[in-house]
């Protein structure tokens, strides 16, 4: 995830690859593949929640012009679960926020550990350096993200006894 947060929790191995192939192999592989990914999707929504909230606490010095910084990151922090193609895993990204008052990459500046970003006061000059909550989204994640691994695990093994058990 080269443009957003540097989080991310993803679910790669060859068991995700070699059970997508099964999927496939199967008559009614298209609707198996998407239960899969909403399972899977539905795993890290609870992750995603706690990055939003992560980032609703924000503190503000807003002006109430334009809309809000906090809420536009919020709502593009969506769980992603993509099954084949060249990337193959399950992960909770940032999107960037082109909409954002021409901030595109207002998720990754504001999770900066250093500086933070540059922007100019109500519009005009003198530019003046914002910090924002260094290390939201990571920290965010910090203490469950064995437990949401473990979910997505979970999904996959489900999908993996109910294609076994049509083979027997």
């Amino acid at each position: 995830m080269a443009s957003g947060p540097p989080f991310d929790l993803t679910v790669t191995h060859e068991g995700l690859d070699a059970l997508v192939r099964a999927i496939r192999r199967e008559e009614d592989g298209k609707l198996l593949r998407k239960e899969l990914a909403k399972t899977m999707r539905d795993a890290l929504r609870p992750g995603a929640a706690m990055a939003k909230s992560a980032i609703m606490s924000m503190p503000s010095a807003g002006t109430g012009m334009g809309p809000g910084l906090r809420s536009g990151i919020a709502k593009k922090i969506r769980p992603e679960v993509k099954l084949g193609g060249r990337w193959t895993g399950a992960r909770v990204k940032a999107f960037k926020t082109p909409g954002l008052r021409g901030f595109t990459n207002a998720p990754k500046r504001t999770n900066r550990r250093d500086g933070g970003w540059r922007t100019l006061s109500y519009g005009h000059e003198p530019w003046r350096t914002q910090t924002g909550k260094r290390q939201w989204f990571d920290e965010a994640f910090e203490n469950d993200s064995a437990r949401h691994l473990a979910a997505v695990h979970t999904a996959m093994e489900d999908m993996a006894r109910r294609l076994a058990a049509r083979a027997r």
